[in-house]
């Protein structure tokens, strides 16, 4: 699932749109719409919401205070401007942001995520050698642009400038993110929530990890375009591989086999350190057992037997979660398990919240720190060291 971002201008092929974002509704895609003031003379603002289930997004300051065009660049995955007027392609190139759609663009142009633009208009202006310079401008900026189609346009000219079917620029913009994506054709194994050790059939010792962090890195791998398999200690319906496992034993024969033909490994699931040594087959019962003793010997060490006997073209990150002394223990951790880089947070900001806080810590040392950030914006710093 992705967060697609349509922007529409004020052209006659706007009603089109309609249809890619149905299409994009269609396979699962969450589809937010922003528009120009220009754009209502062709669409409704009622349309456009029915049809997106958001809100439509049109006034550059709606609310005092407000930051959408930073909080839509933040949200999509990609930004699609079709039909895209000459007047705002121009306006893109140039980096004026006067409203809220060239607002969107220019800070969607910093961060330098998936573009597409899609030009519609008169031949004239088509062929209007400033129009064509901007839209070079866009191309050098990494901006795909899907060129319009010869045909009989509203003006009653017969040439080039109709906007393509949306059937097309579906197709070209699923087609144009699986090349612009930075994890492309790379496997990556992820581990998530808490692992269970049983002590007899219906009970077991775990942990308070919700999992949330292992899920955000899981969704943002897989939006990144990587071939992800989520080794999680519950279920999830995704549109990637999940396997389901229990205990850490479990977890490591799973893990071991999933990485063997993978390339990066990131461990975010909270690996019990114990075991019950004799697990009951049968439910324990309290009658004429005053106490429980139970015995425990010592899980294997997931991160270190795998970073120890990864090849050379591998990676692995791990985590590290501390109740005091945190850098500290991080580092230790980093060069005892061997993993290329540590995360490491603590347990009160991080356990069970939507927010967290984390250090990154390579092997050569150098540590980056984010704070009052959500696990969403985390899981993307930290997928950074796979391609940065």
């Amino acid at each position: 699932m992705r967060n697609v971002l349509i922007g529409i201008t004020g052209a006659i092929a706007a009603y089109k749109t309609c249809e890619l974002i149905r299409q994009f509704k269609h396979t699962g895609d969450q589809v937010k719409v922003v528009i120009t003031e220009n754009t209502l003379q062709f669409l409704g603002k009622k349309t456009l919401e029915t049809l997106s289930g958001n809100i439509v997004y049109l006034d550059q300051f709606r609310e005092k205070g407000s930051t959408e065009h930073i909080s839509l660049v933040d949200w999509a995955d990609v930004f699609v401007v079709a039909p895209a007027s000459a007047n705002t392609i121009s306006k893109i190139a140039d980096g004026i942001a006067d409203n809220l759609m060239t607002s969107v663009a220019c800070a969607y142009l910093g961060h330098k995520k998936p573009f597409v633009v899609v030009p519609s208009m008169n031949t004239g202006m088509w062929e209007n050698d400033i129009v064509q310079e901007n839209l070079k401008k866009l191309e050098n900026a990494g901006v795909y642009i899907i060129e319009p189609e010869y045909g009989f346009l509203a003006c009653g000219v017969e040439g080039k400038g109709k906007m393509p079917e949306p059937s097309k620029i579906y197709k070209e913009t699923l087609e144009f993110l699986a090349k612009k994506l930075p994890l492309t054709g790379k496997k990556i194994v992820i581990t998530a929530g808490g692992t269970k050790e049983y002590i007899d059939p219906v009970r077991y010792i775990t942990n308070a990890s919700s999992g949330k962090m292992g899920l955000a890195l899981a969704e943002s791998a897989h939006k990144l375009g990587a071939d992800v398999t989520l080794v999680s200690t519950f279920s999830h319906n995704a549109p990637y591989k999940v396997l389901e496992v229990a205990s850490a034993c479990d977890m490591l024969d799973v893990v071991k086999a999933e990485f063997e033909n993978s390339d990066y490994l990131i461990m975010a699931a909270a690996v019990a350190d114990y075991r019950i040594e004799n697990p009951k087959t049968q439910k324990i019962t309290k009658e004429n057992n005053e106490t429980l003793r139970l015995e425990l010997v010592k899980n294997p060490d997931i991160l270190k037997s795998i970073a120890e006997n990864k090849k050379l073209n591998q990676k692995v990150i791990g985590f590290c979660l501390a109740t005091e002394n945190l850098l500290e223990c991080a580092k230790s951790k980093l060069e005892a398990k061997k993993c290329d880089f540590i995360v490491a947070n603590e347990a009160e900001k991080s356990l069970g919240k939507d927010d967290t806080e984390i250090y990154i810590i390579s092997k050569s040392d150098e540590t980056k720190h984010f704070e009052n950030i959500s696990k969403k914006q985390a899981a993307v710093k930290i997928l950074e060291l796979l391609y940065d």
